[in-house]
């Protein structure tokens, strides 16, 4: 005989992570996960003990952890300390945490870019998308994850579409021009160098040309995708074992590229102001880890904004936009509601399968029991009493079925447990997700202490 149904196991939703509010740059950089690295990242977390689904997101601002583990909650403070070798206390009053409900309120404010630096931002949502893949390609995100963050993109794309969050100027690009601007007054005539040729360094280029700058030069480590850029721009494209060479040309320089290492350090800089003869020259740096080391700010002549002075220039246009960050909040609040809705659903689906078991394991028993009244039958007729029966059970089970689902979208546990204890199943498990470890069967014949689920039927009513 096999074993009876396995209780399913509650699945725990956590968020932790620190961001641009909670951590300045210099701890933010500490904990950036290089594109390259995201994966090994994100299958070390998902190895974590009591850990069941996981997906990781890093971007300039900030490095978040989005989670789905059991009962006993992952030591991810721990998790950081060793991998990042960033020491705990050091740590700690940076590190949020959310759980269940806030968990996924504030996924869906990240993914619809209210937690932005700068709120309305586009460049957020690509990078949800793009850990989501990375997630998904190294087997951290199955059924319940999966559900989650798809969600998350649909809210996103809804406040996109319902509201004009995102019409103005709002990027940390745009922003970074914004910035030099302020300092010049104008760009017209000012020369540009681009260090980086990502989507930041694209961005800014878009606006550079908008605001009369001279051509623009760009370096890469990839010389062919810094001379795309440049050729794009009608700019200049400089080797990046030449950029120091040649980087005292510019008067702004906005660096945005993945090095782990500062790429412009103060003898760097040293150099490039007696080339100058001492004209100064402004450093922009969006980069997380920074591409320009802090003691540059030190020496005269040169001026250097890290990204986390961008806040008070992002924060003038918050204003202007308050009124759609308020309608597109609506909507995430509104979006939590429904998505927790549809959880405690998918909570009675485990038990509403043990009745839906009960059922035909007492209508293959009777049937059986009534085999020798049968034999006369031809093969058509008694697949006529077999669909007779099972649509006979099926029309049964409707209003059971019906009513367990809205009373588990209400938030109403007492009628779910009245009806489990009815038919003497198992309650629903507490928390957002249950996990069911029993494999559904979905052939058309078992044993009788093992009874098929055959009705496709009633299995589509029971997840829609």
């Amino acid at each position: 005989m096999s074993p009876g149904p396995t209780k399913p196991k509650s699945m725990k939703i956590a968020l932790w992570g620190v961001n641009h509010k909670t951590a300045p740059v210099e701890v933010r950089e500490r904990l950036a996960i290089a594109a390259e690295a995201l994966p090994e990242v994100t299958r070390q977390l998902l190895n974590a003990p009591g850990m069941e689904e996981c997906m990781v997101l890093s971007t300039c601002n900030r490095v978040e952890f989005v989670t789905l583990h059991q009962a006993s909650e992952p030591d991810l403070l721990q998790f950081l300390q060793d991998h990042f070798a960033v020491d705990a206390q050091t740590l700690k009053p940076h590190l949020y945490t959310y759980r269940e409900r806030e968990a996924i309120q504030h996924l869906f404010r990240v993914a619809a870019s209210l937690d932005s630096m700068v709120v309305g931002e586009p460049q957020i949502l690509g990078q949800v998308k793009e850990s989501f893949a990375v997630a998904r390609s190294v087997g951290a995100v199955h059924a319940s994850l999966d559900k989650l963050l798809r969600m998350a993109l649909v809210v996103a794309k809804k406040v996109r579409t319902e509201t004009q969050i995102g019409s103005s100027s709002v990027s940390i690009a745009s922003t970074a021009v914004e910035l030099a601007r302020t300092i010049f007054g104008s760009l017209e005539g000012k020369q540009v160098l681009l260090v980086g040729a990502g989507k930041m360094s694209e961005l800014a280029a878009r606006h550079l040309i908008r605001h009369g700058s001279a051509p623009i030069l760009v370096a890469n480590r990839t010389f062919e995708r810094a001379a795309e850029l440049a050729r794009r721009y009608g700019g200049h494209a400089i080797r990046f074992e030449d950029l120091h060479a040649h980087a005292d040309k510019a008067d702004i320089i906005l660096t945005s590229t993945g090095s782990a290492a500062p790429i412009f350090r103060r003898e760097h800089v040293q150099k490039m102001l007696q080339r100058r003869r001492n004209r100064p020259i402004f450093f922009v740096d969006i980069a997380v880890p920074r591409d320009v080391d802090p003691v540059v700010n030190r020496l005269d002549g040169a001026f250097l904004y890290d990204i986390d002075d961008l806040q008070s220039v992002a924060s003038s246009n918050l204003a202007t936009r308050s009124k759609e960050a308020e309608k597109a909040e609506r909507i995430v609040a509104e979006e939590v509601d429904r998505f927790q809705q549809s959880l405690r659903t998918l909570n009675v689906v485990p038990a509403i399968v043990e009745i839906q078991k009960t059922f035909e394991s007492t209508r293959q028993s009777e049937t059986r029991r009534m085999q020798a009244r049968l034999q006369s039958l031809s093969p058509e007729q008694k697949n006529a009493v077999e669909a007779l029966t099972r649509g006979l059970m099926n029309k049964y089970l409707h209003q059971t079925v019906q009513a367990m689902k809205t009373a588990a979208r209400d938030g109403d546990a007492a009628t779910v447990k009245a009806i489990c204890d009815m038919f003497e199943v198992d309650a629903v498990a507490e928390g957002p997700i249950a996990v069911s470890t029993s494999p559904v069967v979905s052939t058309a014949e078992g044993p009788a202490d093992a009874p098929a689920l055959v009705s496709e039927e009633l299995d589509q009513e029971i997840l829609s």
